[in-house]
């Protein structure tokens, strides 16, 4: 499969969440929102599951405008589709980190 890359502003980031199984292991995820600046259908909700992936996001805030790198996952359940879209490594755009170096040259 081809990496998929999608580059948008973080719109929101949601509290992290504990969710157990029925055999009574917990696991954590934490959903996110980018806005592509698409015409249709510009938001899209991504999420992170485990602590490993969930610390990758505490180093960006809202309106950040980042590349998220993600796996599409789908599971049939009671002849439905269900779908996910998993983020898996996040990174300012090369326009943020452009900002970031013009910022730090002139503060003003």
């Amino acid at each position: 499969m081809n990496t998929l890359i999608i580059k948008g502003n973080i719109t929101s980031i949601f509290e992290t969440e504990t969710i157990s199984s029925k055999d009574g292991k917990t696991w954590k995820k934490q959903n996110f929102i980018i806005n592509t600046g698409a015409q249709y259908n510009s938001e899209i909700c991504f999420q992170l599951f485990g602590e490993e992936r969930i610390e990758i996001l505490k180093n960006f805030k809202v309106n950040d405008h980042v590349d998220v790198y993600f796996n599409l996952y789908s599971k049939k359940f009671n002849d439905r589709y269900f779908h996910n879209i998993d983020a898996w490594k996040i990174e300012k755009s090369e326009k943020e980190k452009n900002n970031d170096i013009d910022s730090e040259n002139n503060p003003f």
